[in-house]
This record gives structure tokens, C-alpha cells and sequence, in this order.
């Protein structure tokens, strides 16, 4: 993987320093997001791609050997049973590199995220 010395300033930089691989899986999973939320702005947090619907919907970013996939708490916990064989924590998923991308358990975390983001009060983005 490559690495960047200068600030990362979009999700195209971004997903560019990775390895051919990487960048389809990434590719595919941004695909996926602005394919549930067509309303999500798409930004760069944390030095990690983010998609903003009414305050942050999801991140996600990769490492070695997994990649992480950030819908928050109420994310993850809505969908326990179904990531009880992913590496998970209060708000995050791991996705191992060596696995398929679990695109079905994806996009049920992304329509849950959309519903639960448009039935909150507006926050400023």
C-alpha cells in the first residue's frame, strides 16, 4: 500500500494509494453506499471516507488486512447476530481482506443507517 505524505483530500485520492484489489473492493462498497443514500454527500473525516446524510451516515477506510467499516453503534448493535463472525467493536466492523466483501450484510446496515439519519432532527453537515 502506499502511503500519502500530503493530506488526503477526496475518497478518489484515497482509494487510489491502495492496491489494485483494494480499490475495487473500496470502489464497491462507496458504489453501494450512494446507491442506498443517493442523498449522501460524500467527504473526507478523520483522513477516512465518509457519507454524510443528516449528520455522518457511514465511514469506512482499509488497512492490512481488513477493512473497516464504521456505521456506528447503533449500526453494529442493530446487526450483532449477523457480524457475530466479523472482528466488531462499539461502532465499527472489520471486514477481512482475505474474505469476500459481505455486500447483502452491507447494504441492510446502509438502509437501516438512511432510515435512522432521516428520522433524527436535521444536523448541520
Amino acid at each position: 500500500m502506499k502511503t500519502l505524505n500530503a493530506q488526503i483530500d477526496s475518497i478518489d485520492t484515497y482509494i487510489a494509494q491502495f492496491p489494485d484489489d483494494v480499490q475495487a473492493r473500496l470502489q464497491k462498497l462507496r458504489t453501494t453506499i450512494l446507491n442506498l443514500a443517493p442523498g449522501a454527500t460524500e467527504a473526507m473525516s478523520y483522513q477516512i471516507p465518509t457519507f454524510k446524510l443528516n449528520g455522518n451516515l457511514v465511514h469506512f477506510a482499509a488497512f492490512k488486512k481488513h477493512i473497516g467499516f464504521y456505521p456506528g453503534a447503533a449500526g453494529i448493535a442493530a446487526f450483532q447476530d449477523e457480524l457475530a463472525g466479523y472482528k466488531s467493536a462499539k461502532g465499527s466492523v472489520q471486514f477481512p481482506l482475505d474474505q469476500a466483501l459481505p455486500l447483502d450484510l452491507v447494504k441492510k446496515i446502509v438502509k437501516f443507517r438512511v432510515i435512522q439519519n432521516l428520522a433524527a432532527p436535521k444536523k448541520k453537515s
